[in-house]
């Protein structure tokens, strides 16, 4: 008799309702898909899920349920699930979508999509999802809203200067635009002291903080998006990996000599993460002569400076990863120092 070696819960999350499969991987490494039901989104769909994954599955081996990362929808299955110690993974959106192609599967549901989430979890070693740092997690919520305030702000200033360029402007509507200019303007002082609070306050997110903000162009507010969008890099074990995450990882399509696609970044990932980078990018360019150099030798290459500037954004976030990761603070002078170390080597 075939022995039951791993199961999972796959869980493909909506706004208003969960449709979950239940899957098992036998000691002759077969997969099988034998169960699925819809669930609301809620703490009572919670717990009916919990209740029926139960009495359908064995007792004596561990259950792990996987879902992807669906906006802020799969945030209240898996905090509920990670609260009563079971095992969760989590899987970036591109990932699920690129195993659902192998698969010979035409037709695209939220069952289908269930199915593939959890075979996905069955033939794969995925990581155990750990819930963030209540620092990280109000620093993502604060960072967000700024930027969703700054598009706020950035609307109604065209919408002010549309106004006045008129032929004969309403003065009221010029006066309440500038009073919801001077309260965004407001609210944005006081979302970045709370910033500084939050870092201020645990002195490991400051050391951290001082680490990252020593490389060129990054200030505190990159600092805490990257660390707020990261989980202060908890689950990242590689500079790929960080690369993936935020969409930085380059997608390409060739066959033989006919198909040949322009390589591009696959944007699939964390946006905020990627937005973030964009301006320290631009002043590491222009103020950091190794930036500078690797700038000008991308651009004589191929000739497209936004491509390279993109490079450059990926640049920068990887070595934030790397400074957080080895506890040094970014030297500007270190390709020259080891230039000299060299020299001195081979003269002696």
């Amino acid at each position: 008799m075939k022995k039951i070696v791993k199961q999972v819960v796959g869980i493909d999350v909506a706004q208003k309702e969960l449709v979950v499969c239940l899957g098992r991987m036998y000691d002759d490494w077969c997969p099988s898909v034998y169960a699925h039901k819809t669930f609301v989104n809620t703490e009572k769909g919670f717990k009916a899920l919990l209740l029926w994954a139960k009495e359908k599955t064995d007792d004596s081996i561990a259950i792990r349920f996987v879902m992807e990362a669906t906006g802020v929808y799969h945030e209240g299955i898996a905090y509920f699930l990670d609260a009563l110690g079971h095992e969760v993974s989590i899987v970036l959106p591109n990932k699920i979508s690129n195993y659902f192609r192998t698969l010979e599967v035409k037709t695209i549901t939220d069952k289908t999509s269930a199915e593939t989430i959890t075979l996905f979890g069955l033939e794969r070693k995925l990581d155990r999802w750990q819930k963030p740092k209540e620092v990280f997690k109000k620093l993502r919520q604060l960072t967000r809203e700024k930027d969703q305030l700054v598009q706020e702000r950035t609307a109604i200033k065209n919408q002010l200067h549309a106004e006045q360029a008129e032929a004969e402007p309403n003065k009221k509507s010029i006066q309440r635009a500038k009073e919801r200019i001077r309260l965004l303007n407001k609210q944005e002082v006081e979302i970045n002291q709370e910033v500084a609070a939050l870092i201020s306050q645990d002195e490991q997110i400051h050391q951290m903080v001082k680490l990252v903000c020593s490389l060129t162009g990054v200030g505190l507010l990159t600092a805490a998006i990257v660390l707020g969008e990261t989980n202060g890099f908890e689950l990242i074990r590689n500079k790929r990996q960080l690369a993936s995450y935020a969409g930085f990882d380059i997608k390409e399509k060739q066959s033989g000599t006919s198909v040949k696609g322009k390589p591009r970044i696959s944007k699939k990932g964390n946006r905020h993460l990627r937005k973030a980078m964009h301006l320290p990018a631009l002043c590491a360019i222009r103020y950091d002569e190794r930036f500078k150099a690797i700038f000008a030798r991308l651009v004589s290459k191929h000739g497209i400076k936004m491509k390279a500037v993109v490079a450059i954004q990926r640049k920068i976030l990887e070595m934030m990863f790397t400074l957080y990761k080895t506890g040094n603070t970014y030297d500007k002078n270190y390709l020259n120092r080891k230039e000299i170390k060299n020299l001195a080597t081979d003269v002696i």
